[in-house]
């Protein structure tokens, strides 16, 4: 069927030509067009990530904040973005690999392979008729000095003067020339059945196989091109699944959001424990007033200001012990300097311990190293530990008084707390005063088990092949501890049950709840 298509275009070959070239153009076309994609998504990937981390948290005011449903449900939504950019970018380098590599590859392999057939095509045009024109041509040539030749013979034969040797010679002559005439013809009809042949074979042979080679070439161009268009969707596709994780991720951040219990924990973060200012005494002057040099004339009654909320404060010195608080606040700020410190003491501990263990190796081992170096990084480690013993003390009897001593209230006009909630705050505050201990640490307790829980493990919800260098393979469903959280980049570091530690991306994963 295709040989017999074939037959009937032989002589439109300028037509196929042309047709195959705008084909490889249309190829060419699309390997552009799929590079312009991938630079769209490369962009916009990298803009996302320019927008995550300009409105990403930063510093301890952000991290207060935080402890709010709101804030820390637009963090997550920070961070469901970052990790959608990385799959725009995972896009972005598919569409290169999967289909420009390949279909350039393809391109340059399908243009040399058309000026090959097309260089053959030439050629066979050029051989067929070649000798035949030739042995034709001398054909004519002798047939024309034959007939010459006979034309002489018989003028000579007829001439009055001419001799029998003349007319003789003229007869051998022209019967010489008729000879290498015949033999001119036999050739050119040889030739000339050569050439037909030849002129057959090229239609009917020739001709149909370099079409069919420039069809079959056309044909694998088109079918590589249909899959490049089908891989331009399924890279897509592929990545949708953790897209729509994303996306649904930003979903449930919207729905965690707790008016009520954000407000309530900026009622507990934020109130004085103060009682409302008590109703001014009446002084009666109706009983003896005296003279302008009584006593109540020197000292008239005091009319305190009221206090507005949002009304601009004095701001106050800040104290080392937190006396400039308010007794709630003072509270929580000075057991949070405990904590602080707390941790930094265990950290010094660590650090002297492990200075000790390496100077004992250093004392069995001189080899390795010299022990009295150590000594310097140990007195330091030692003075450091005692500093910090002395500050935690400082800050637990200041503790201890904020606790357990009767503290006078603070003069209304140097109250901080501002006035927002007040009735619920009151009704809280009155709760304290009947039973000051019965809240205080519990209050604590619950406030700072929230801050010390930190997130330890994590599920996979893909499977991920590390082979780039510093990652790690993981399976769909397999238990990871995390070593290092996602810092903004979509990468964590997590160890595995097999002792393999890397890199992963943080969208893979599901954090254990």
């Amino acid at each position: 069927a295709l040989q017999h298509t074939a037959l009937w275009m032989f002589d439109q070959y300028d037509v196929i030509d042309k047709h195959t070239q705008s084909g490889l153009d249309l190829l060419d076309r699309y390997i552009k067009f799929v590079k312009e994609r991938s630079e769209i998504e490369q962009n916009y990937a990298k803009q996302l990530r320019n927008l995550t981390k300009k409105y990403a948290k930063r510093g301890n005011r952000e991290d207060q904040d935080c402890k709010f449903s709101n804030h820390a449900s637009f963090q997550e939504i920070l961070n469901e973005l970052n990790d959608y950019a990385g799959q725009r970018e995972l896009i972005a380098e598919n569409l290169i690999t999967g289909i420009c590599v390949d279909l350039l590859k393809k391109l340059q392999d399908f243009k040399q392979e058309r000026k090959t057939v097309r260089e053959g095509g030439s050629e066979c045009e050029r051989e067929i008729g070649r000798e035949g024109e030739k042995k034709k041509g001398r054909t004519d040539g002798k047939w024309a000095e034959a007939e010459k030749a006979s034309q002489q013979a018989e003028k000579a034969e007829c001439e009055v003067y001419a001799t029998k040797v003349d007319v003789e010679k003229a007869k051998q002559h022209a019967h010489a020339r008729t000879h290498t005439a015949e033999e001119c013809r036999n050739d050119y009809a040889a030739e000339l059945q050569k050439y037909n042949k030849e002129q057959n074979n090229h239609y009917y042979t020739d001709i149909p196989q370099l079409l069919n080679k420039l069809q079959g070439m056309d044909e694998r161009r088109i079918r590589s091109l249909a899959d490049g268009y089908c891989k331009f969707s399924d890279i897509e596709k592929k990545v949708l699944p953790i897209i729509s994780k994303c996306l649904e991720g930003i979903s449930a951040a919207g729905t965690k959001v707790n008016e009520k219990q954000d407000s309530i924990l900026v009622i507990e973060q934020h109130k004085s424990g103060f009682e409302p200012p008590a109703d001014v005494d009446f002084e009666d002057y109706s009983q003896g007033i005296k003279s302008a040099t009584s006593e109540s004339s020197l000292n008239p009654p005091k009319v305190r200001g009221l206090i507005w909320p949002f009304s601009k404060k004095h701001k106050q010195t800040p104290a080392e012990d937190y006396s400039h608080l308010p007794p709630e606040q003072r509270k929580k700020r000075l057991q949070t300097k405990i904590d602080d410190i707390h941790k930094d003491l265990q950290k010094a501990q660590d650090q002297s311990e492990a200075l000790e263990k390496m100077k004992g190796v250093y004392e069995q081992n001189p080899q390795m190293g010299d022990p009295s170096s150590l000594e310097p990084r140990i007195l330091e480690m030692t003075k450091d530990m005692g500093r910090l013993r002395g500050e935690l003390a400082k800050y637990e009897t200041w503790l201890s008084e904020a606790l357990g001593g009767e503290e006078s209230p603070f003069p209304v006009n140097n109250n901080t707390d501002n006035l927002f909630f007040f009735h619920l705050r009151t009704s809280m505050s009155s709760r304290v005063t009947h039973d000051p201990d019965a809240n205080i640490y519990a209050e604590f307790d619950e406030e700072f088990d929230e801050i010390e829980s930190p997130i330890g493990q994590c599920t996979a919800l893909y499977s991920f092949e590390g082979n780039s260098e510093g990652t790690v393979s993981i399976k769909e469903g397999e238990l990871l501890s995390i070593m290092e959280e996602d810092k903004g980049d979509g990468w964590m570091r997590v160890l595995r049950a097999s002792g393999d530690e890397g890199y992963i991306p943080s969208s893979y994963v599901k954090l254990a709840s």
